[in-house]
């Protein structure tokens, strides 16, 4: 593992969605900001490139390729938008769970659309009454012959609305993770809604609402996986959302570090650019240093769950914990340097603090990243 330089077949991919995010996320991304635009052609752009199944198996329109590939991919893609990567980050976590946990008549009904983006995915595990304590969701789903009739509601879902396909985790057992199970959803389905869209600080690029279920009725089939296992398809599904929510920051990170350093050099104070005060100097050194100690954390975690070491869980943990972190405080940073023309929308600055803020508290909120690390530490040291 210890070579730190990225392959040659790594370097294109990374090249192809560096592109992409230049030439159509970049240019709209504000637009979508302003006028809350799901941007679905684009989205589908993207697909075409096989970047919405890229940890998929090919046989069912997936790229095949690893974690490793897919945080290269959605650090450039963040780049241009982290709102948007983060929906594609989500959407790749549906598909891979189906792919990974699926039955073969599962994986070929459901992953060639997800994978071309001709119907999209959304993950449903918050409840209003369970965020970092998932285990105790509420949301049943009880066995009726042939069918499971789904009631409760799921908070802060992405795609909320205009997602085809909802992986549910919902209860058909007793108490605790051993009852959850995980089952899919599909738009149009009689007794799913959706509540109002949420006002956001952040992420108008992708729609978030409640899901509701009232007697919602679906084949078990549309099960993934044995029941009880949902809640360990969940945790296994966020192992790889917190590498990619991790790469997000670091593209956006990377992009408004590229901005203040231009900027700095470009503006004048007393007489000469901001960039030859020591003060901005140690401010970008800082900035660029633990940049890239957060890309280090999150290449061995994804190199790690590529791998399947024992220990992936953990090290996601740390690289999503160290990397949103920091990623936030760099592009915090970057408004600084800015000053008051990064607290305006002309600078697209803000538009990446506001992108990156919700880094911190999704795919498990950092102080559960906090705790994982801990327990693992103890359990060790006993």
């Amino acid at each position: 593992m210890i070579g730190f330089e990225p392959s040659e077949e790594q370097r294109a991919i990374a090249e192809l969605a560096r592109d992409f995010a230049r030439a159509e996320l970049a240019p709209e991304a504000d637009r979508w900001d302003r006028d809350h635009v799901f941007p679905v052609e684009t989205l589908r752009k993207a697909a075409a490139l096989g970047l919405a199944g890229i940890y998929v198996a090919e046989d069912v329109g997936g790229s095949g390729l690893g974690r490793l590939e897919a945080a290269l991919v959605f650090e450039e893609l963040a780049r241009g938008c982290p709102s948007t990567a983060a929906y594609i980050s989500i959407h790749n976590m549906v598909a891979w769970m189906i792919d990974a946990h699926g039955d073969s008549e599962q994986r070929h009904r459901f992953l060639p659309d997800l994978c071309s983006m001709a119907r999209f995915g959304s993950y449903c595990l918050t409840e209003p009454g369970s965020g970092s304590d998932a285990a105790s969701l509420r949301t049943t789903a009880r066995r009726d012959g042939e069918d499971y009739v789904l009631d409760g509601a799921k908070a802060f879902i992405s795609g909320a609305g205009e997602s085809d396909v909802y992986l549910v985790m919902c209860r058909t057992g007793g108490p605790g993770p051993s009852g959850i199970s995980a089952i899919v959803v599909e738009k149009g389905t009689r007794g799913l809604s959706f509540g109002k869209q949420e006002e956001k600080l952040g992420w108008h690029s992708q729609p978030t609402a409640m899901v509701i279920f009232e007697g919602c009725r679906v084949p078990v089939r549309n099960r993934i996986g044995a029941e009880g296992e949902g809640f360990k398809i969940a945790m296994r599904g966020l192992d790889g959302g917190r590498i990619n929510i991790a790469a997000c920051s670091l593209g956006a990170a990377a992009e408004c570090l590229e901005r203040a350093i231009a900027y700095t050099r470009e503006r004048r104070q007393f007489g000469k650019a901001i960039a030859e005060f020591q003060n901005t100097q140690f401010t970008l050194a800082d900035m660029a240093t633990e940049l890239e100690a957060a890309r280090a954390l999150v290449w061995r975690a994804a190199w790690k769950l590529d791998h399947g070491a024992p220990d992936a869980t953990v090290a996601a943990a740390m690289a999503k914990r160290f990397a949103t972190d920091v990623g936030f405080a760099i592009v915090d940073r970057a408004l600084q340097l800015h000053g008051g023309y990064g607290y305006i929308r002309d600078y697209a600055i803000e538009r990446y603090l506001r992108d990156t803020r919700v880094h911190r508290i999704l795919e498990g909120t950092n102080e559960i990243m906090r705790l994982i690390v801990a327990r693992r530490l103890l359990a060790e040291a006993s």
